[in-house]
């Protein structure tokens, strides 16, 4: 069995993230194989990154954040690193992975107090510990304890009613309504002892608007906080800056670097991007237009007291 291996999902419209999330681990050093499940990408798409990464078929029509068990499952390691399509890699996970194959489960919390004692009834749990919740955006899954969580996160995923979660009209009140974050959390703070989870600061693996971080070395993907702490990924969680037009942040100007530059394993023509993510004169000035437009939103919102605007998580199976 693979010592270590990566996982991820994507399909046609995450294609780029995918791209950039391969690119940024083999930048960051880490050579093993690279798993992906197929959940709509293009045939040129699946051709592209086939040259490089081993491309497993989704098997239904669910939503793709209720099928990332399913590769590891197919192509198992001794520890399985499973990341969402919109992170990047900034730093070696090197500690990270000694510490899952020592017999964890490692993952980021999540800066958020949620927990919820019907996890036991709704999921058929032993009592559920209340502890930090944690993002399922980037969980290494090491040992014994990992294949535990895994197996009894897939047994669980396909029983949970779709109508209380995101992908329905669920509210974020409802138990489950991050599906299989929840899912991950309730298992994890069940049948895992404390001792075989480790959870890593919420700022190692930091979302939008990516607050206090600076871009210290593009060519090396360094960033880091004011204090010197850089991070291990940058997560774009909501909306996607290859899909909607946004303004510029940290993890927008890696994207370029990773799908453009000469020196990334696997380089995409700057047609397929929007001029916003490409490089050149014409593309900077894109993206000085798209920052001068937006932030005057921004500015209003502040001055009214209003909070900004959350995006809703894309329902189709190709987003």
């Amino acid at each position: 069995m693979t010592a270590t291996a990566y996982y991820c999902v994507t399909g046609r419209d995450f294609f780029c993230g995918a791209v950039a999330l391969f690119n940024s681990l083999r930048l960051a050093g880490h050579s093993e194989p690279f798993v992906v499940l197929d959940c709509g990408m293009t045939p040129g798409q699946r051709a592209v990154l086939g040259r490089h990464a081993t491309i497993v078929e989704a098997p239904s029509e669910e939503p793709p954040s209720t099928l990332k068990l399913v590769a590891p499952g197919l192509q198992p390691a001794e520890v399985m690193v499973l990341l969402d399509a919109d992170v990047i890699v900034t730093g070696s996970l090197a500690g990270p992975i000694r510490a899952a194959a020592a017999g964890r489960v490692v993952a980021f919390e999540n800066d958020v107090d949620r927990h919820f004692a019907s996890w036991s009834e709704l999921l058929d749990l032993p009592e559920v510990r209340r502890d930090r919740y944690l993002s399922s955006s980037a969980i290494l899954a090491g040992g014994e304890p990992g294949r535990r969580l895994l197996e009894a996160m897939g047994e669980r995923l396909p029983r949970v009613d779709r109508a209380g979660t995101w992908v329905a009209d669920g509210d974020p009140g409802d138990a489950l309504f991050f599906l299989d974050q929840d899912v991950f959390n309730a298992v994890a703070r069940s049948l895992l002892a404390p001792r075989e989870v480790e959870a890593l600061p919420a700022r190692l693996a930091p979302i939008p608007p990516f607050a206090g971080i600076r871009l210290l070395d593009a060519g090396a993907l360094r960033c880091a906080y004011r204090d010197g702490v850089e991070p291990f990924l940058l997560h774009h969680a909501s909306h996607k800056p290859w899909l909607v037009r946004m303004r510029t942040n940290v993890y927008s100007r890696l994207l370029t670097r990773l799908l453009l530059a000469p020196d990334v394993t696997l380089r995409l023509d700057s047609d397929e991007l929007p001029l916003r993510l490409r490089s050149g004169a014409a593309a900077r000035l894109d993206r000085a237009l798209t920052d001068i437009v937006l932030i005057a939103p921004g500015l209003a919102r502040r001055i009214r007291g209003r909070p900004a605007p959350v995006a809703a998580w894309p329902r189709s199976r190709s987003a």
